[in-house]
């Protein structure tokens, strides 16, 4: 399985629970206006933020609202970004991504959170070397998608890596160029189901049968988090659906 598998099965679990789903992308396009303006033609965060969010199947009323909210329409709210990192049982690694309105509460849960799945929360910098930052691109597979054409076109565009799954193709790229990469491929008429800046483990870590039950815990209670945006962890699942 390719590197964005486990995070590809998580999403999927967590796009079932829609309406904390629907709170963390309004969250996200919210700040995505505040720091960039209401143009996604010019505002590259907020074109992601709203393809997440219609990925999600986000009703575009919604979208629209949380974007006039973060334009000053009818909004006080002032979110910040932050970021927590630490080991989970076994020894896993585990990255935590918030938006959030009040930084104590926030960190308060999380640190429980790690805390009640006896794992430790960790400083800056101690969980996040093992991890590449990358741009991930999705794209499921049709029968009329020639493989070698997909993967041509991906690294003509400037991609630095592309991997062929039996239900998709995963396309990476550096952080730089990832915008470059998503708008080039849009342009020749490919939809992702996945298009974002991500985290991917550079090796996975296996856990003992005893600490799977604290480890499904831990990445719950975090998930279900509305402050939490994205949690990424380098813990390899022994059969990718438990």
């Amino acid at each position: 399985m390719g590197r964005i598998g486990t995070i590809v099965n998580r999403k999927a679990k967590q796009d079932s629970k829609r309406a904390g789903i629907f709170t963390k992308l309004t969250r996200s396009i919210i700040v995505a206006v505040k720091e960039g303006g209401p143009d996604p033609e010019y505002n590259a965060a907020l074109l992601s933020a709203v393809e997440k969010a219609k990925a999600a199947n986000m009703p575009n009323d919604n979208i629209e609202r949380a974007i006039k909210k973060g334009s000053g329409e009818g909004s006080e709210e002032d979110y910040f970004e932050v970021s927590y990192e630490g080991y989970g049982p076994g020894g896993v690694a585990v990255l935590v991504e918030c938006l959030t309105d009040n930084v104590n509460r926030t960190a308060g849960d999380v640190r429980a959170a790690f805390t009640k799945a006896r794992g430790n929360l960790g400083t800056s910098g101690s969980a996040s070397y093992m991890f590449d930052h990358v741009g991930v691109l999705v794209i499921d597979r049709e029968r009329s998608m020639d493989e070698d054409t997909v993967m041509l076109e991906a690294l003509d565009a400037g991609a630095e890596d592309f991997t062929t799954e039996e239900a998709h193709f995963e396309i990476y790229t550096s952080v730089s160029d990832f915008g470059q990469v998503r708008d080039a491929l849009k342009e020749q008429g490919y939809r992702f189901s996945l298009a974002e800046l991500s985290y991917l483990p550079k090796t996975l870590q296996k856990v003992d049968e005893s600490d799977v039950k604290d480890m499904h815990r831990l990445l719950d209670t975090l998930e279900d988090n509305d402050d939490v945006q994205n949690v990424y962890s380098n813990w390899e699942e022994a059969d990718q659906d438990s």
